[in-house]
């Protein structure tokens, strides 16, 4: 009866763990490249073709 009790705790520590991770998905995140960065940005719209190209350009030249 014991042993039943532990495996709850361990179920809903974990449980908690993780849906706090999900909501602060950047814990768990893997870094990203700054390309990644510059793409998505492109795609909300929250740089013009111009700027992609002109940062797409500095951020390869670093290569």
């Amino acid at each position: 009866m014991m042993m039943y009790w532990w495996v709850i705790v361990l179920v809903v520590l974990v449980l908690g763990i993780s849906m706090y991770a999900g909501k602060n998905g950047n814990v768990l995140r893997r870094k990203q490249k700054p390309m990644d960065i510059l793409d998505e940005r492109f795609a909300k719209g929250e740089v013009s073709k111009e700027e992609y190209e002109e940062q797409k350009r500095i951020i390869n030249s670093k290569n």
